[in-house]
């Protein structure tokens, strides 16, 4: 088999333990003349063996498979063969669980797969499929989250700055808003779990997740931060010492009411042109006019160029700007767009993030 630098094809490998699984994900994908199916894989062992002999560009990987599960797979494909691997995850709060296991061992993003036979199901598991193999393909490196976050675990404080650092240095902001997507749920424990308990801000997060999965995320957060972490609900009120978690399947802004920044749930439908749910965009565009630019807008690694509008507009509020650079981004999307947009005051590694969010606190 050629790779994919000499055909031009991104090459995948699809390892589930269901006939009709691997036949579905090998029909949609076979549409898309820019994809090579190179094999499939009944098991874990199977996708493991055949991961080191085919050398895929991509692995599509089930979670619960018998003799060895798509977990135990993963370690060992990361360890032998590192590969991109785009984990297959029902959508339950076990699925969640295993899902962000998986992401902490290095499998770079996620597919929902709904159990139910519904055409609307089916239509997004398609289309998510292709989106996410597509952007998986064209992402020129690879650096497994994992080794991203035992590098910045390990790394010392990183030293002071001299590049761009007047545009941070000295500004005065009252809250943190935060936008990821692939890579986001390695990359946000990574930066959260450097903030300090007594952080005297309110901090709000987007992420581009299932409403099944952001709960069970905010309560893991939650179990590794000093921060207190939950998923948002209405009403809820942006207070120091608390991070809250857009919730997933609906959008989420923010509006000011008296003294406060209050979280605003809506429904899609009111924001038919953000295809992203829930939409970094509309979460920081709606932050900037609540607080009037008192805020630090934060973009991490993600696929597509959603946070830039808001990025955009904090910029036009006088608000502080910082984004993940292209070194340690799973997919370097979200933080290019805001980058090559011209909206970014800084560009730092994930390791120095959460260290810089928390000197405002200083």
């Amino acid at each position: 088999m050629q790779p994919s630098s000499q055909n031009g094809k991104t090459r995948v490998l699809i390892v589930d333990d269901s006939s009709f699984m691997r036949m579905a994900i090998r029909s949609v994908l076979s549409k898309d003349l820019s994809i090579e199916i190179v094999g499939t894989a009944a098991d874990g062992m199977e996708g493991v063996e055949k991961a080191i002999a085919l050398k895929p560009d991509i692995i599509t990987m089930d979670v619960e498979m018998p003799r060895m599960d798509g977990i135990a797979a993963l370690k060992q494909i990361m360890a032998k063969a590192p590969t991109k691997v785009i984990m297959v995850s029902t959508l339950t709060n076990q699925g969640a669980k295993s899902t962000f296991e998986a992401l902490d061992a290095g499998a770079i993003d996620y597919i929902p797969k709904n159990v139910t036979d519904s055409s609307e199901a089916q239509n997004i598991f398609r289309e998510e499929l292709l989106r996410k193999i597509r952007a998986a393909g064209g992402s020129r490196s690879f650096s497994p989250a994992a080794s991203l976050i035992a590098r910045a675990v390990t790394s010392p404080p990183p030293a002071q700055r001299t590049s761009n650092r007047s545009k941070i240095a000295g500004k005065k902001i009252n809250y943190v808003g935060i936008g990821a997507s692939t890579g986001g749920p390695v990359a946000l424990q990574e930066v959260l779990s450097r903030i300090p308990v007594n952080f005297p801000y309110g901090i709000i997060v987007g992420i581009h997740m299932p409403k099944a999965f952001t709960g069970p995320y905010a309560d893991r957060l939650n179990a590794k931060c000093s921060l207190t972490i939950r998923e948002a609900v209405d009403g809820d009120i942006l207070k120091p010492g608390l991070a809250l978690i857009a919730p997933g399947g609906i959008h989420t802004t923010l509006v000011r009411r008296g003294t406060n920044v209050t979280v605003k749930l809506e429904p899609t439908t009111n924001y038919p042109q953000h295809v992203y749910i829930p939409s970094v965009d509309l979460m920081l565009s709606s932050m900037a006019e609540a607080t009037g630019g008192s805020m630090l807008g934060v973009i991490l690694t993600g696929m597509g160029n959603d946070g830039f509008k808001g990025m955009q507009m904090l910029k036009s509020k006088g608000g502080v700007t910082l984004v993940q650079d292209e070194a340690t981004s799973t997919i370097y999307g979200m933080p290019k767009a805001c980058v090559d947009g011209g909206v970014a005051d800084e560009v730092m590694p994930l390791g120095q993030i959460g260290f810089e969010i928390s000197k405002f606190a200083g």
